[in-house]
């Protein structure tokens, strides 16, 4: 068997047997949505991301997915879900910083003109995207690239969302105190 056909199986048994599928009570857990109107695909991701001061910050302590679209947009966000789960939201934005730049995407943002700037994202050897790698060779068809990026995008939506609910409730406490 081939490295291109294990990738394939690897993206077909995702896409047949999604991970971490169903959903999470909303609240404690943050209930964030993607959509790509250029095909369709949706996906809903129940992010639910705990303190743990003691363990070095915030945690993914628990993550469910559902949505529909092609096995590319579905099999990504289930290999993303086993592999950002129970890890911490730092952990997971590298994850996700690494996961974009083996898509060969850029971060985008305007500047103070207007203008759109690119940065580059620079890939880190020192994460292991381990399963993740069988979605490489979707670099070949650009258009599809939005597909497999899509639950990335929601996770990275969600660990704001997370961070920013968590700022407003550390105020209230400090305000409160």
């Amino acid at each position: 068997m081939s490295l291109e056909d294990l990738y394939r199986e690897i993206i077909l048994d995702h896409y047949r047997n999604p991970r971490n599928r169903g959903d999470l009570p909303s609240p404690p857990a943050l209930r964030v949505e993607g959509f790509n109107p250029l095909c369709g695909d949706e996906v809903v991701l129940y992010v639910d991301v705990v303190d743990d001061e003691g363990e070095g910050g915030d945690r993914v302590a628990d993550i469910r997915i559902s949505g529909q679209g092609c096995s590319i947009s579905q099999s990504s966000a289930s290999m993303m879900s086993a592999a950002v789960k129970g890890r911490t939201s730092a952990e997971a934005r590298q994850l996700i910083r690494a996961f974009k730049a083996m898509m060969s995407i850029h971060e985008h943002r305007l500047d103070g003109d207007g203008r759109e700037v690119v940065e580059a994202v620079a890939p880190n050897p020192e994460v292991k995207l381990g399963d993740l790698e069988a979605l490489r060779g979707v670099v070949k068809f650009p258009v599809r690239i939005k597909c497999a990026t899509l639950s990335w995008n929601t996770l990275a939506q969600a660990l704001d969302d997370a961070q920013s609910t968590r700022g407003r409730s550390d105020q209230a406490k400090v305000e409160g105190a």
